[in-house]
């Protein structure tokens, strides 16, 4: 595990919104997280996405610019606490690389990407934490640059969750293109993104809540513009909304608006924004929302304090793969014992991490999941299972590379493994798959007897299994089996070797 919290250490997360870049960092005091700096970056990253999932040169280097000095304030911070998500405009990249390689390298840190329902998740996290809890069912909405998140959720916990791909500059460019604004226009894009909402709120009218809350850019100015319009005091209402919407359609164009209260930063992505909100209104039959102060980002710090205080979400997700697909508990903790006395001995040399590890052991946990569904090719259908599941606590990359150790725990790797993995992950994600291999190898009898004491010595390419001679002979499948070990890793330039060290 990641070293435990220390009072006053740092921790700080940044969230790559489609609009806007945002650093929180905030300190550890008495268990407790108190923010102790903000930086915004407006980048308006998803107005440089075009057709083909490309990103503009122009906008590309805006985002890297802006990285660059939320890196600054972040130099001295270790790498297990800051954490970096990208949403809704990288996870739209064709090639994502080709912006978290240079972005990494201009922020300093990784940067992981998260899909739309792990956002939702972390958005009421975030929302909740700056609200007293309580036993009350809360509605919270996020609406992004790129995408437009809807959680319902009691006290910490998410319990519905859905991301519709319309944000506030993805609404604005598909509906206001040439920057014309009309009411004809207005009422042809609401239905139009009313429709997207069918998907979801019967599902959500029928769970019910008690509560609506809105946070992020686009609910805080309009919160703002109704206050200076003197139509509410903040809280956002289906009146109030409407004669906002009108004062706004009063400008033939975007660049004519003219709202009280609303910056020149927000005017030009106002207009989807306000779209989407009042779809949502009318849809999910809204009578009241307020707004709340904090947002992802935040989510991400409470995220990150659990992870590093024995509380870490993804184990409790990782246990409810294992009660869904019933999964031989007993044969995985032998597996996943094994495993981690092995990556234990090799960590320092193999510069193998604490997350590295981490990894391995739910893929040792898991491994098995695909014989819910068949036995023949059963780590393919795990591998599936894993990689397209929402799985709440992890990133893509988490998914990606727990994807890969259950795919590649038996038998011939696929060819180009290493090429489809990215560079960042491809040195760790070898070893972890050469450490899940051998732990499965060595239970394939699922015997609950322990194994002898055993050594895994050398760094790759050429590694040996210490093994007394004795036990290999009374264990003849493990023999032919290890045989057969040398075969496989040897297509990947690994040499093995097996038997009592010389």
């Amino acid at each position: 595990m990641p070293d435990r919290l220390q009072e006053g250490d740092l921790l700080a997360a940044v969230d790559l919104g489609s609009n806007s870049f945002h650093l929180v960092v905030a300190r550890y005091v008495l268990g407790q997280l108190r923010v102790v700096d903000r930086l915004k970056e407006t980048v308006r990253m998803a107005s440089g996405l075009d057709g083909k999932g490309g990103l503009s040169k122009e906008v590309l280097q805006r985002s890297l610019d802006a990285l660059a000095r939320l890196g600054q304030r972040m130099r001295t911070l270790p790498e297990h606490r800051v954490r970096a998500i990208a949403t809704n405009t990288v996870r739209q990249l064709k090639n994502p690389q080709s912006f978290l390689v240079p972005g990494e390298t201009a922020l300093g840190h990784s940067i992981e990407v998260v899909s739309g329902r792990e956002e939702a998740r972390l958005i009421y996290l975030g929302v909740a934490h700056g609200h007293p809890p309580g036993r009350r069912r809360r509605l919270v909405m996020d609406i992004g640059g790129g995408s437009t998140e809807f959680i319902i959720g009691q006290g910490f916990n998410a319990l519905e969750r859905e991301s519709l791909q319309m944000g506030c500059i993805a609404s604005t460019r598909r509906f206001f293109a040439n920057g014309k604004l009309s009411h004809k226009r207005w009422r042809e894009a609401l239905t139009d993104v009313s429709a997207e909402f069918q998907q979801f709120t019967t599902t959500f009218i029928a769970r019910g809540w008690q509560e609506t809350l809105g946070s992020s850019g686009t609910i805080k100015a309009v919160g703002e513009v109704l206050s200076a319009m003197k139509l509410t005091r903040g809280a956002i209402t289906p009146d109030a909304l409407g004669e906002l919407r009108d004062e706004l359609l009063k400008a033939s164009s975007i660049d004519d608006i003219k709202l009280p209260g609303l910056s020149d930063e927000r005017r030009p992505v106002i207009a989807g924004g306000v779209l989407v909100l009042e779809a949502a209104f009318n849809e999910l039959r809204l009578s009241r929302m307020q707004v709340a102060e904090t947002a992802m980002r935040e989510g991400v710090l409470y995220d990150m304090l659990g992870r590093v205080t024995n509380q870490d979400p993804r184990d409790a997700s990782v246990a409810a793969l294992e009660e869904r697909y019933g999964v031989d508990r007993d044969q995985a903790g032998r597996v996943e014992q094994t495993a981690l006395a092995l990556f234990d001995q090799v960590a320092r040399r193999w510069l193998l991490s604490d997350e590295d590890r981490l990894i391995l052991g739910w893929a040792a946990r898991i491994h098995e999941l695909g014989l819910s569904i068949a036995h023949s090719q059963y780590h393919v259908h795990g591998a599936y299972l894993i990689r397209h599941s929402d799985i709440a606590g992890f990133s893509t990359t988490d998914q990606e590379l727990l994807s890969s150790l259950v795919r590649c725990q038996r038998r011939s790797l696929p060819s180009g493994l290493i090429n489809e993995l990215s560079e960042r992950n491809a040195y760790a994600t070898i070893k972890g798959i050469m450490l899940l291999r051998l732990a499965v190898l060595l239970h394939r009898s699922h015997d609950p007897h322990t194994l002898p004491d055993l050594q895994l010595l050398g760094t790759p390419p050429k590694l040996q299994v210490d093994l007394p001679r004795s036990w290999l002979d009374k264990h003849p499948l493990t023999r032919n089996d290890l045989e057969a070990e040398q075969s496989y890793l040897a297509e990947i330039g690994i040499e093995l070797a097996f038997g009592p060290a010389d």
